[in-house]
């Protein structure tokens, strides 16, 4: 399998699927003429084919082999693949790996000429690799890399999955997904509870299972403040029932955290606000938890829960 490098890299901008890598070919020109011999049958003629041509046959493909989609990357040899290591192409000459298994991702570019699709990894001028094409059927590319002449590779076409935002460990998952972000963190969730939306520097995680009011863990990076500055002029909007108060950054071991809590208010909507900031990449990181108490102590436990796990599941790219 081809080399696994690089970090995760995601909000790749990629367009819709495209599956049509497979030209149909065509007989010989000059067609032979079959013999027939007449057969009378109760006073009608009909021709009845003694012989044949043959006229089957392939084409095979010409550049670009790859076209927009998710193709799935595996050694021609193994029996039931896991098919869990992807190229997807954004277009015929750009796109990204993904491995299901790890989450590491690279992008690449590439060019598609004849006999031959040469990869650069990283971007171009960076890491080089040729992968030579050797057969194209019922839509899957057939080759191997330059220097590793004797492993045979296949490219596959994945035609329900879709290149728009695709996320290997995603596609493979029977629940959890992951959402990888931009900034170099990422969360585990729960798509049939929450909905995720990004729109600029901020993230909205949604809670769309039963409750009452918002809940959400909205994450947005600031250039402007770093984490304490964050946290105090968060605190500030809590009001005078806010607690302030440094603690571990979650999803690390020594990186220092700024915390603000609001309670809900006995006589209130049962809102409640937990804020969590850190310095990060010369500016700041906050999770903000919004929650509202139902008074129905199970379904404000799955709420709050679900919305913690997030938090809880945080990690960042080194």
């Amino acid at each position: 399998m081809k080399k696994k490098l690089g970090k995760k890299v995601v909000s790749v901008a990629v367009v819709t699927a495209m599956a049509a890598i497979m030209l149909a070919g065509c007989g010989s020109a000059s067609e032979e003429v079959a013999e027939v011999e007449q057969v009378e049958l109760e006073g009608t003629i009909a021709e009845e084919p003694v012989a044949k041509a043959d006229t089957t046959g392939t084409e095979k493909a010409t550049a670009p082999y790859l076209t927009k989609g998710v193709y799935a990357n595996y050694s021609a040899e193994a029996e039931n693949p896991p098919k869990d290591y992807f190229y997807v192409f954004s277009d015929d000459n750009y796109g990204y790996t993904d491995d299901a298994g790890s989450g590491v991702s690279l992008p690449f570019d590439c060019t598609q000429e004849a006999g031959a699709i040469t990869f650069y990894f990283g971007g171009s001028g960076e890491s080089i690799e040729k992968f030579i094409v050797t057969d194209v059927k019922n839509g899957i590319v057939y080759g191997y890399f330059e220097g590793v002449e004797d492993r045979e590779l296949v490219f596959e076409l994945m035609a329900d999955a879709d290149p728009v935002g695709f996320n290997a460990q995603n596609y493979k998952s029977d629940g959890e997904y992951v959402y990888n972000d931009a900034n170099g963190w990422s969360i585990k969730y729960d798509p049939k509870r929450f909905d995720i939306t990004q729109e600029g520097n901020k993230v909205a995680i949604v809670y769309n299972g039963e409750g009452v009011g918002t809940n959400m863990v909205l994450v947005t990076y600031d250039v402007e403040h770093n984490g304490k500055e964050m946290r105090d002029e968060i605190a500030k909007g809590y009001g005078e029932n806010a607690t302030k108060y440094d603690a571990i950054f979650p999803g690390t071991e020594d990186v220092e955290g700024f915390w603000a809590i609001c309670p809900p208010a006995e006589d209130g909507s049962g809102l409640y606000m937990t804020s969590i900031s850190r310095d990060y990449m010369g500016g700041s990181l906050t999770f903000e938890l919004t929650g509202h108490n139902t008074g129905d102590d199970e379904v404000d436990m799955e709420v709050s829960d679900s919305m913690a796990m997030i938090i809880d599941s945080l990690t960042f790219t080194n």
